[in-house]
């Protein structure tokens, strides 16, 4: 068992990296804004939530009090929210007396080069600046000190890995996140459903892998959940990312303005109530399908499409059949086999959920195409998936 003092240092390592990220606030802030087109607004929220995780490390000590680091865990930043996930990894692999390689997204290139001034000065951080990703995972896999990779990507780019997965102790996959769905029963409160689906749709312009894509409403009260969602989409502004009070700013990323396209594509037989995309700036997308399908797609930014539904064992039916296993969340009181079936496969499944930012101890991860983890247990592999913690999965039983 680590002793108090050695726990007290990991901890006070982690408050001088949020410290050093409250320092550079204002620049993250400005970095995002030109490097992707994210609202300072958003980034700003985001830093402060990175601040306060980092400082209350101490509630995670119960998850690894009792493990063993594993040596070198390396990682690729997404080009969203990557403060947050500093605070996430780094934090929990600073508690577990780790050490952090990583490299950052190609899209994000003023960024990467403000996290890898903070970081440099950490002996548990190793900022790797200026390597393209696959290069980056390529000499992951032939160093040996690498013991854990989290990698994310297409299903081909998790295959690739999956085959040189003995290079490390664990190999964590996080696949494409499809379309994350919400789901609302007949007994649902109305305006706390509706105002949930209008942010969680539609915060930082549906840039991360945890915003809704897709909801499900009861029949009797689609209508009113439909009126909550348009009057919250009302009130988002789009614009100068460096506006203070701008909520969705220009989709900069290309291959997400391709995903947004390709959405409105395959949707040809819904219809869309608001929104449009005029060059680099998306007005939030609000499509209705009442008898249509909706196809299993891949996609990232603001698109959300909605269908009523009068019978709710074929609505669950229908939310299961994807690739796709990453998140739903459910509004009103479905039975318990419902409940069942909804985490047998999604890794993430929040029940009456209300929050704007998703808390950042929530467990993380999906099921299917959406993400697995490989460990390596003795002279056995074993395979699994679902939402897990960082710092728990980082020390080594």
């Amino acid at each position: 068992m680590i002793q108090n003092k050695e726990y007290q240092t990991r901890l006070e390592e982690a408050r001088r990296l949020a410290a050093a990220l409250a320092r550079q606030k204002s620049n993250l802030q400005e970095a995002a804004a030109h490097d992707a087109g994210f609202p300072v607004k958003i980034t700003s929220i985001e830093v402060d939530l990175s601040i306060q995780h980092l400082q209350t490390m101490e509630e995670e000590i119960p998850w690894v009090e009792n493990g063993k680091p594993y040596g070198t865990v390396a990682t690729i930043f997404p080009y969203d929210a990557p403060v947050v996930v500093l605070a996430r990894l780094g934090g929990a692999t600073i508690l577990t007396g780790n050490r952090l390689r990583f490299s950052l997204s190609s899209q994000t290139p003023r960024t990467a080069e403000i996290l890898g001034e903070i970081c440099r000065p950490f002996k548990s951080l190793e900022p790797v600046v200026g390597l393209n990703n696959r290069e980056f995972g390529r000499r992951c896999v032939e160093d040996k000190d690498i013991r854990v990779l989290f990698i994310s990507g297409a299903s081909a780019v998790g295959e690739v890995y999956r085959r040189r997965h003995q290079a490390f102790d664990k190999l964590f996959f996080a696949g494409p996140g499809g379309m994350p769905a919400a789901v609302v029963f007949e007994d649902a409160d109305v305006k706390k459903a509706g105002s949930f689906i209008a942010r969680r749709a539609f915060i930082n312009g549906g840039q991360y892998c945890t915003t809704l894509k897709k909801a499900y409403i009861h029949h009797s009260v689609y209508h009113a959940v439909l009126e909550q969602i348009l009057d919250g989409v009302k009130g988002l502004k789009v614009g100068d990312p460096l506006d203070p009070e701008t909520d969705i700013g220009p989709i900069r990323v290309e291959r997400t303005l391709s995903i947004l396209h390709n959405a409105l594509d395959k949707c040809t037989d819904a219809r869309l109530i608001s929104g449009a995309i005029d060059g680099d700036v998306v007005y939030p997308l609000v499509l209705e399908g009442d008898n249509t399908s909706i196809p299993d797609l891949e996609l990232f930014g603001p698109f959300l499409i909605l269908k009523p539904f009068d019978n709710p064992a074929q609505a669950t039916a229908e939310l299961i059949q994807t690739r796709y296993g990453f998140l739903l969340a459910f509004f009103g009181s479905p039975p318990d086999v419902t409940k069942a079936i909804f985490k047998t496969h999604f890794g993430m499944v929040h029940d009456n959920p209300d929050f704007a930012f998703t808390p950042l101890r929530l467990p993380f991860g999906g099921k299917n195409a959406s993400g697995w983890i490989m460990e390596r247990q003795g002279d056995q592999w074993i395979e699994r998936d679902g939402a897990f913690l960082y710092a728990q999965e980082l020390a080594r039983p």
